[in-house]
């Protein structure tokens, strides 16, 4: 077994609960004592050592030799995923469904037809319920297999039945596909450069959502088809930053789940981030309300028993619920209570309990340096930003990259690092060069930062804040230049700046301002 392949079955074996591990050892030893079972002597090793010492396992277990590794290793791993999928059957539908149609194939190897057609017709049945179209084509055209072969009375009724049957699901099949195609590339896009940066990219990302999207009747649609088609709007005019329409579509997504209940408890995972898209449309719409609304509902949804026991669904629930929780504290202002979450999400991240991928953690240290630096902690902030700035791949979310940046600056200028500054300003410089990012907002921020060191009269540099806020405020609602407000509220850091207030106070007195305006609706 190569190393990877090790370090594969040690990260699956770390992963695994108290009640997977009880199941794993009954499962091998129902018909073999547990003693003559060499790969179960190895599991117990890297179980208790959550690792894989070679020499301190020949030591341990003797019987064990050097030869024999790789076979046992590779044996090991084979046993642990047929356990689990044994275990997974009594929450996983499509599992379930998956082993009637293995089911099938034995009695149809069997010779036991009827047997056979009665099993597909039960796992059909599960397939339409669940609209799990891809599957229940391979069982149509299981049963088209079995019908030549065993002849019945109603040979050419049946045979029009499945093949007009068959024409339907796969169309359906095909146009879910191509849907799900447009969704994940825009989604692929969107992780590539974040919002759109100028008129090029929106004219590129237009013409290639407008040529991907196949043609359609909303009336023909099946869920799964309907869901696709959602997200690709959903992601189309999250890019556009056309929020507006991003919150639309977002809630087409979950009122499709509302519309056949029984699909929240099948597909959570789904239904969970269209929650997620619709509470970030509301908070780059600065919806106070609904997103409060939409947040209970997030922290409200429980899973079933059987979804409870699935990793992975708790995985992206906590993953959410920080998330959005982080997010209400931008909303109201209210940082020092943001920063309360961190200590549980780090340790969360650290541990890599949920195994969440790099954008995600980069997300995370993005919006922890941001809380920090909004209460007045430029220290701590500077620690989070620079675990994005030293980050392997600069490649995800390039957006990211360069406000983290342009946070960092932020942060040393409050620390009152000025020789720093001046060269970090030349470094921003060169990285948003090469990275085209460098906008009308971003220019005007760096010619400031470039001659604050000039400035030395406190009322000269009150006079630079305020013609740099008249600056920006003149930009900000540029549909190409407002993308830097959306990730920092500059703004507010000028007006603290210039009413000499701490920036958590500007944000908090904005939001009880626009609060007391709506007459708290």
């Amino acid at each position: 077994m190569r190393k990877q392949q090790t370090d594969h079955l040690i990260e699956l074996i770390t992963s695994l609960t108290k009640a997977e591990k009880r199941h794993f050892r009954l499962f091998v030893t129902r018909n073999q004592a547990s003693d003559e079972l060499l790969f179960l002597q190895l599991f117990d090793m890297i179980d208790k050592y959550n690792d894989y010492d070679e020499v301190l396992i020949l030591k341990k277990i003797p019987q064990i030799k050097k030869r024999q590794l790789s076979n046992l290793k590779a044996h090991l791993y084979k046993q642990l995923l047929l356990s689990l999928r044994l275990l997974s059957r009594n929450y996983n539908v499509d599992i379930e469904i998956r082993e009637r149609i293995d089911y099938s194939k034995v009695l149809y190897n069997k010779g036991l037809y009827r047997q056979s057609l009665e099993m597909l017709d039960k796992a059909k049945g599960l397939a339409y319920k669940y609209k799990q179209n891809t599957i229940a084509l391979e069982i149509i055209e299981f049963e088209k297999l079995i019908e030549s072969q065993y002849i019945t009375r109603s040979i050419n009724t049946r045979a029009e039945e499945l093949t007009s049957e068959a024409d339907k699901v796969a169309l359906s099949v095909t146009r879910t596909q191509k849907l799900s195609n447009v969704a994940l590339q825009l989604y692929g896009l969107y992780l590539k450069i974040g919002f759109v940066r100028n008129e090029k990219d929106h004219f590129f990302v237009k013409e290639f959502f407008q040529s991907s999207l196949p043609k359609y009747n909303v009336a023909e649609l099946g869920f799964y088809e309907k869901l696709y088609l959602y997200q690709s709007y959903v992601w189309f005019h999250h890019t556009t930053q056309d929020f507006l329409h991003c919150y639309k579509y977002a809630q087409k997504w979950i009122d499709l789940f509302r519309e056949s209940p029984e699909m929240k408890q099948f597909d959570p995972a789904i239904y969970i981030k269209g929650l997620h898209n619709l509470l970030s449309s509301l908070f780059y719409l600065s919806h106070y309300t609904r997103f409060v609304e939409v947040l209970s509902e997030l922290e409200n949804f429980k899973l079933n028993e059987k979804n409870r026991r699935i990793h992975n669904l708790e995985s992206i629930l906590y993953l959410f619920k920080y998330t959005h929780k982080i997010n209400l504290h931008y909303i109201e202002g209210t940082f020092d209570e943001g920063i309360q979450l961190v200590p549980e999400l780090v340790d969360i991240i650290d541990s890599k309990k949920y195994h969440w991928d790099n954008h995600r953690i980069m997300l995370f240290h993005y919006r922890i340096a941001c809380l920090y630096f909004s209460s007045g902690d430029n220290d701590t902030a500077i620690h989070y930003l620079n675990l994005i700035l030293n980050a392997p791949n600069p490649q995800i979310r390039e957006d990211i990259q360069c406000f983290a940046r342009f946070l960092n600056l932020m942060a040393h200028y409050e620390l009152g690092h000025t020789q720093l500054l001046e060269y970090l300003v030349k470094s921003v410089y060169r990285f948003l060069a090469k990275m085209q990012e460098l906008h009308q907002a971003q220019k005007e921020i760096l010619q400031f930062l470039r001659r604050l060191h000039r400035i030395q009269r406190k009322n000269g540099l009150k006079r630079e804040f305020t013609k740099l806020k008249a600056n920006l405020e003149k930009i900000q609602h540029d549909p190409y230049e407002r993308r830097p407000f959306l990730y920092l509220d500059i703004i507010s850091w000028l007006e603290s700046k210039i009413e000499n207030k701490p920036v958590k106070a500007v944000i908090r007195e904005k939001f009880l301002k626009k609060r007391l305006s709506l007459g708290n609706s």
